[in-house]
């Protein structure tokens, strides 16, 4: 175990080791850590919604009648009318013929991709795809590509080098996690078509979010007007809304329930027949406990919040819009965000950790960046910023953010 130490020793060197932090207190879009009190623009919690008194309301009722755990697996004993109930909430609200819950958007990933490709097949992702889906591709074994990122002809070229494998799967995020940025959805989807691959979207960080009533970029958006609700409307200086795939036309779509809906677990939708497929063949969801219905409970309380109200994404929208502006006014390098994930590039992991401790002591929450999560020498703060946000925080961020504090070297 002493070579253990060893390596660790070499992840402090590089400024690359990390510690869990203790939260003791959290509430709205803030939170305690060591006594401190923070505003937390490090949240997946999009919409509010993980304590929005309607989500946990529903959470008790269901508690009281179900308990907290599943008991089981799904296939064993462990699958409720609950949970076939939000499965068919998010066919539904997604355009699509079923849906099958996962206990993680991770363990969703994992169960697709090594359902649906093995040896003779080819995995064609984004450079910038999800660790899951990496890990995933890895472990079906079927060879793994990467195309540029955001990057549809690189995509094309690689889709017309693997025309020889038996089945490719090409795989990208609507919004990616650590850019901010959007795919170029409408590109992709019909390559996969020309090339006769399976289409494969996450759009984990998206929906609730983005797209007409909040179904994600790869749904459909009308013409953005006057009576338009929320969806995909990029301000300047990323003017450009991006390329939309129609309803259908992405043949998986996976989702996550804890970022907008604020509770837990993943789902992916598609037809009847995948469906089916998953439940007999992917090992994430055969081989595990069914999602707590706890986890169910908010997550379907949250779905309907999100199609009764658009003006909490309204009111992210206009606050993620104003921070990306001003930052970029101020002169620092947001890559091409366009959402509420918002990225400054720093360079090198001591200038990031610098730049995360310097926001600590003047009152804000948000980690340093760093590989594996990010390639070496893109390190960076990423300040998501959610619906319980107010433009008091905003101005303080932006306050602190436009001072000398902050080295941008």
């Amino acid at each position: 175990m002493t070579n253990l130490q060893a390596e660790l020793n070499q992840l402090e060197q590089k400024c690359l080791k990390r510690s869990l932090r203790v939260v003791t207190e959290a509430s709205s879009a803030r939170l305690t850590i060591d006594g401190k009190p923070l505003v937390n623009f490090s949240s997946n919690n999009y919409l509010g919604l993980a304590r929005d008194p309607r989500v946990i309301e529903a959470v008790r009722q269901v508690l009281d009648h179900w308990g907290v755990g599943a008991t089981s697996s799904r296939l064993i004993s462990g699958s409720s009318i609950i949970h076939q109930d939000l499965e068919d909430a998010l066919a539904a609200f997604l355009g699509r013929k079923a849906a099958l819950l996962f206990p993680t958007g991770y363990m969703a990933n994992l169960g697709l991709v090594t359902s649906l490709v093995g040896q003779g097949d080819a995995v064609i992702l984004d450079r910038l795809c999800h660790a899951s889906l990496i890990d995933a591709a890895r472990l079906s074994g079927a060879r793994l590509f990467v195309y540029r990122h955001g990057d549809a002809e690189d995509a094309e070229k690689v889709l017309k080098r693997t025309a020889d494998y038996r089945r490719r799967l090409l795989i990208t995020e609507s919004l990616f996690s650590m850019n901010g940025d959007f795919a170029p959805l409408g590109a992709l989807v019909d390559l996969a078509r020309r090339y006769e691959a399976i289409s494969m979207v996450d759009e984990a960080h998206a929906m609730g979010v983005w797209g007409e009533a909040g179904r994600g970029l790869s749904a459909p958006s009308p013409l953005m007007g006057e009576g338009w609700d929320g969806g995909v409307r990029p301000s300047t200086p990323h003017p450009s809304p991006p390329p939309q795939g129609g309803r259908g036309d992405w043949d998986v779509v996976v989702g996550t329930l804890s970022k907008a809906l604020g509770s837990q677990g993943g789902f992916v939708a598609g037809s009847r027949e995948l469906i089916d497929t998953l439940v007999n063949r992917a090992r994430s969801f055969i081989y595990t406990t069914g999602l707590s219905p706890a986890c169910v409970a908010a997550a379907q309380a949250a779905l309907s919040i999100v199609q009764e109200d658009a003006a909490p994404r309204r009111h992210l929208q206009k606050l993620s819009d104003r921070l990306r502006e001003e930052l970029c006014m101020q002169g620092w390098d947001i890559l091409h965000s366009e959402s509420q994930i918002i990225p400054i590039l720093l360079g090198d992991a001591k200038a990031a950790l610098a730049c995360a401790e310097r926001l600590q002591q003047a009152g804000f929450f948000a980690p340093a960046i760093r590989p594996p999560t990010v390639h070496a020498g893109e390190c960076r703060i990423r300040f998501s910023v959610t619906a319980e946000h107010t433009e008091k925080d905003i101005d303080d961020l932006l306050r602190v953010m436009s001072s000398r504090v902050l080295s941008k070297s």
